[in-house]
């Protein structure tokens, strides 16, 4: 029945019964806890990725994928990151594949897209929290594109340990008070870092987001960060 199922996949396109390939549905729940059923199956989801399989084909793959795939998917997944069609569900699974080689591949593609497929990077790189994408990241924040900025940030914001906090002062707006997605990001880094136990950063963002010169959303919540702060260090 897999067999058939993998043949059914060289045709499957929009409006096919899923039926037909409900075999690969079931390889994947019950490869579960058993490494060499999930590796082969992996391996034929990755040549089936690789062939000239439908669109919506690739699309159902890269979901089973994103459960059952492992660095050896990577690759094959990494080649559609820089195309239209496929590069959301590559980055859908590449999100959710353990270990560095995905996060290496997401950073790579950050020089090989633009505009909408980039800020595509910049989000599954702050899903995954890339700390190794924070300097790549980092040189994004006054990208010319102001989506692609506002993603970085974002990502930043995401990932919110230590260095995504310098990465982000080194980026903040040169007038004090200026809305900016910057100011947000050092928000949501600061609280990650209170809720991990950094209080001594966290109380340093928050300190200088807290000036008068700030503006009243800014201060206001920079200051509920403050207060936070005294309740876990009192």
């Amino acid at each position: 029945m897999l067999d058939a199922a993998f043949e059914a996949l060289k045709q499957y396109d929009w409006g096919t019964d899923l039926a037909a390939v409900k075999p690969i549905d079931d390889a994947v729940a019950t490869s579960h806890g058993n490494a060499d059923a999930r590796r082969s199956l992996e391996q034929r989801l990755i040549s089936a990725l690789a062939s000239s399989i439908s669109r919506d084909a690739k699309d159902y793959v890269c979901r089973k994928l994103a459960v059952v795939g492992s660095a050896a998917a990577v690759p094959t997944l990494a080649a559609l990151l820089p195309e239209a069609d496929h590069s959301h569900m590559a980055r859908y699974a590449l999100e959710r594949i353990d270990g560095p080689e995905a996060g290496q591949a997401l950073r790579a593609a950050l020089a090989k897209t633009e505009g909408k497929l980039k800020v595509g990077m910049l989000t599954s790189l702050g899903a995954r929290r890339d700390a190794a994408a924070v300097g790549p990241i980092g040189g994004l924040l006054k990208d010319s594109d102001r989506e692609v900025s506002r993603a970085a940030a974002l990502a930043l914001a995401a990932i919110g340990n230590a260095e995504a906090v310098s990465a982000l002062e080194a980026s903040a707006p040169s007038v004090v008070g200026t809305n900016s997605p910057v100011n947000d990001a050092l928000l949501a880094c600061a609280e990650s870092l209170l809720a991990t136990n950094q209080q001594a950063d966290a109380l340093r963002v928050y300190k200088q987001l807290a000036d008068d010169r700030q503006s009243r959303l800014v201060r206001l919540a920079a200051t509920r960060g403050l207060l936070a702060c005294m309740s876990k260090t009192g």
